[in-house]
């Protein structure tokens, strides 16, 4: 797979405040990249910077070799989808309106949505299972509504790159899996590439083939989930003990916690 990231170190900071720093990491093209970490770790400012949402402090982030930054704001919308933890409106907007804003970067000046825009958008809400939906107000949705109306916009804006932070964190567990089978589906078919922050180590283990963690604004590890999820790093990383073990099903690393490191 050819390069589509590259990070040289790279920096990061909210005013005084430094949440990222000396980060080198290459992304590749098709990638599906688990992001792991514990709280505040820097998980959601690296995707962010990876969106063009916020600038390096120091460093520069190349995307196909060029600086992120000197790339239009209109097409990077178009390439990169991002789905945050949270997501609010002010206005009382229907969930086919919200969906129809992922066509916002493709419309030009004050033109309203095509037919092709539409079906573009029922195609997205049909896949996220939400077309149901499409009359009732954003603000009147459960959590888990919500988050699947957000992924239903983004895949709207028909991405090459997706940006997803903790996409599942409101779903029951039956939503759960079918957005994680939609992300593995996104990728192995259409070549999307995936970079998703993670809490839930198990789920991550089964997921990407390969995972970044973070400490302190750092790499800690990278590489394939039996390089990453070892019970040294975890209890250097975590504060916790842990016990690994092959998953019966997938062959993977299993993750079971045994007590937190006082």
């Amino acid at each position: 797979m050819s390069e589509l990231y590259a990070l040289k170190g790279v920096g990061c900071r909210y005013g005084q405040n430094r949440v990222l720093n000396g980060m080198d990491l290459t992304i590749a093209r098709g990638e599906l990249l688990g992001v792991i970490g514990p709280n505040g770790a820097g998980k959601t400012s690296l995707l962010k910077l990876l969106g063009g949402l916020l600038r390096p402090a120091e460093g520069e982030i190349r995307l196909d070799s060029r600086d992120l930054s000197s790339f239009p704001r209109q097409w990077l919308a178009r390439r990169i989808g991002m789905v945050p933890q949270q997501y609010s409106l002010i206005f009382p907007y229907t969930v086919e309106e919200v969906v129809l804003m992922g066509r916002s970067p493709y419309l030009r000046g004050w033109a309203f949505e095509s037919g092709e825009d539409h079906r573009i958008a029922r195609t997205a809400m049909e896949r996220m299972e939400v077309q149901e939906l499409s009359r009732r107000l954003f603000d009147e949705l459960s959590g888990g509504e919500r988050q699947r109306v957000i992924i239903a916009r983004t895949l709207t804006q028909q991405p090459e790159v997706l940006l997803l932070d903790e996409p599942v964190t409101f779903l029951d567990l039956y939503h759960q899996a079918r957005i994680y089978s939609m992300l593995e589906d996104l990728n192995r078919t259409e070549g999307i590439t995936v970079v998703v922050v993670l809490h839930d180590l198990n789920l991550a283990s089964r997921l990407c083939n390969r995972l970044l963690l973070l400490s302190d604004g750092r790499i800690a590890r990278q590489g394939t989930p039996w390089d990453v999820l070892t019970e040294g790093a975890i209890e250097q990383v975590y504060r916790c003990r842990c016990h690994i073990d092959s998953h019966p099903g997938t062959g993977r690393p299993r993750v079971t916690v045994l007590s937190a490191v006082t």
